[in-house]
């Protein structure tokens, strides 16, 4: 299977005062199509930073990110906010919903930036349709109307899931999905992303610091000192 994902001799610092703190040091990882990748490592080593350069929300100093063999970090802003828009969903701990739009609208959102506010409005009708359909698909199509406020943790993570997938991304990016939630309600949202990753073969690069989350995804990534080492775990 050919390669879907790739950094190759990625490298970053970071200005800390007066000072460059170097956080990767050329790491090179491939993200195989349809796999599920947890990347794990200490505090300050580097994961989400990896992550976000992979995802074009952050730029290398040196080396290069590529998408099916195409070079994807050195393209133009409007070409990279398209990829980040349609290409890739993003999940964050903090869930990042808008506090004054239902769970539905939040949903919605992605859509709006896609196509702009007058050709939104003509394919409203089929958008709310999808979104109500995702809600119900991570189980909360009782929860269309409720603001986030009115949502429990793991009802905020699972609205955060859907609006991910609402462009209909081939790559989802999660950095640390569970990080704010309890063990049993972590697990549920782990299990869906799972659930998601194999009805829709989508690709997924999560990273975790939860090491028993780490041992259910495909493969798992250690980075050490800005570089990677790896194994690959049976599933739990």
């Amino acid at each position: 299977m050919a390669t879907h994902l790739s950094a190759v001799g990625v490298e970053k610092s970071y200005r800390k005062g007066k000072n460059q703190v170097p956080v990767l040091h050329g790491v090179d990882m491939d993200v195989e199509h349809g796999e599920l990748v947890a990347i794990v490592g200490a505090s300050g080593s580097g994961k989400s930073t990896l992550m976000h350069v992979m995802g074009l929300l952050d730029s290398p100093d040196a080396g290069s990110v590529t998408l099916d063999g195409q070079r994807i970090d050195n393209q133009s802003d409007r070409r990279r906010d398209e990829l980040r828009n349609q290409t890739f969903g993003f999940i964050f701990q903090f869930y990042h919903l808008l506090p004054e739009l239902s769970a539905l609208e939040n949903v919605m959102m992605p859509q709006l930036i896609r196509h702009g506010l007058w050709s939104y409005m003509g394919q409203r009708g089929r958008i709310r349709r999808e979104a109500t359909a995702l809600l119900e698909r991570v189980g909360l199509g009782h929860r269309l109307n409720h603001l986030p406020t009115e949502l429990s943790g793991g009802e905020m993570q699972r609205t955060a899931i859907a609006r991910a997938l609402a462009g209909g991304p081939e790559v989802l990016l999660a950095d640390e999905p569970t990080g704010n939630l309890d063990a049993a309600t972590g697990q549920g949202v782990l299990e869906l992303l799972r659930d998601l990753n194999r009805e829709r073969g989508l690709t997924m690069i999560m990273v975790t610091h939860d090491p028993q989350i780490a041992l259910q995804a495909d493969r798992v990534v250690r980075l050490a000192e800005g570089r990677i080492e790896e194994w690959a775990p049976a599933l739990a």
